[in-house]
C-alpha cells in the first residue's frame, strides 16, 4: 500500500470539517497525535452514522498508521475524506486524508475488525458492507497481521509508569485508542524531532486493572515504544524520522 493513497475514483467517500481546537494542540500550537486520532474515529463514526450502518455490528481498532506531510496547527479548518481502502469477511482498511486550510496534510490508515455488539465476538461484515464500502477498495485485501518488534530487555528494564484514568474508558470499557497516542507524544516531548510517519498496533484491549508501563527504544526508523504490563505487551509503536 503507497504512503498516500489517492482518492478512490469510484465507490463511497465520505467528507467531514474539523477545527484544531486549544484541547488538540502542543504548547506549540501543532495539532497532536492523539487529537489526530481522534479525528480519525470521529470522521469513521460520521460515515457510517450517515451510511446507516447497523447498531448491532462495532468496530475494534487493530492497528493504524499515521503518515504527516505537514502537521496541522491551531485553529486551522481542515478538511477531512474518508473511504474504505481495503477489504475482507471480518475486517476492513479504512483510510482518511486530511488537508487544512493553511497547509496541514495528514493521511491515515486503519485496520478495525468489525465485532458482533452483542457478544462483542469477530463478525463477518456482510453485505451491506460489500455494497456500500467495497468497490473504493479495488479488491485490496485488508490483513490483521501484526508486524512491530517486541521491546528488548533493555528498553523493559527502563519502562516508566504510565498511569490511566477513568476518562480514558470508551463504551466498551477498555481504554480509547487515542489514549494510544497520547503516551507517544508524552514521548515526543522527550525528543528534538516530529516523525514523518508514526504506527500503533493494539496487541491487547487495555483496561484500568492494567497499570501500564511506557517503554522506548531507538531504532533504525527512529523510535521504538511499548506499553506493557505484567509482561505482556498492549500497544506497540513505531515512530519514523523519514
Amino acid at each position: 500500500m503507497p504512503l498516500y493513497l489517492p482518492s478512490p475514483g469510484h465507490g463511497r467517500a465520505f467528507t467531514a470539517e474539523h477545527q484544531v481546537r486549544l484541547g488538540d494542540s502542543t504548547p506549540s500550537g501543532r495539532a497532536r497525535f492523539d487529537a489526530i486520532a481522534r479525528y480519525l474515529q470521529d470522521v469513521a463514526e460520521d460515515d457510517a452514522n450517515d451510511a446507516g450502518w447497523p447498531k448491532s455490528i462495532g468496530w475494534l481498532l487493530r492497528r493504524c498508521a499515521i503518515n504527516v506531510r505537514q502537521f496541522p496547527a491551531l485553529g486551522e479548518r481542515l478538511q477531512l475524506v474518508t473511504f474504505c481502502s481495503a477489504s475482507a469477511p471480518k475486517w476492513a482498511e479504512r483510510t482518511t486524508t486530511i488537508t487544512g486550510d493553511a497547509g496541514g496534510s495528514v493521511q491515515g490508515s486503519a485496520v478495525w475488525v468489525a465485532v458482533d455488539t452483542a457478544s462483542g465476538r469477530p463478525t463477518r461484515v456482510g453485505e451491506l458492507f460489500e455494497r456500500i464500502y467495497s468497490p473504493s477498495a479495488d479488491g485490496r485485501r485488508a490483513s490483521v497481521r501484526l508486524s512491530l518488534p517486541p521491546p528488548t530487555s533493555q528498553a523493559l528494564a527502563e519502562a516508566r509508569n504510565w498511569p490511566l484514568r477513568s476518562s480514558d474508558l470508551d463504551v466498551w470499557g477498555h481504554v480509547n485508542n487515542a489514549i494510544s497516542w497520547a503516551a507517544i507524544e508524552d514521548e515526543l516531548s522527550l525528543l528534538d524531532w516530529l516523525p514523518l510517519r508514526a504506527e500503533v498496533e493494539h496487541n491487547e484491549a487495555i483496561t484500568l486493572g492494567d497499570s501500564p508501563r511506557l517503554a522506548s527504544s531507538p531504532s533504525d526508523a527512529g523510535l521504538d515504544l511499548w506499553l506493557v504490563a505484567a509482561g505482556r505487551v498492549l500497544t506497540s509503536a513505531r515512530l519514523h524520522r523519514s
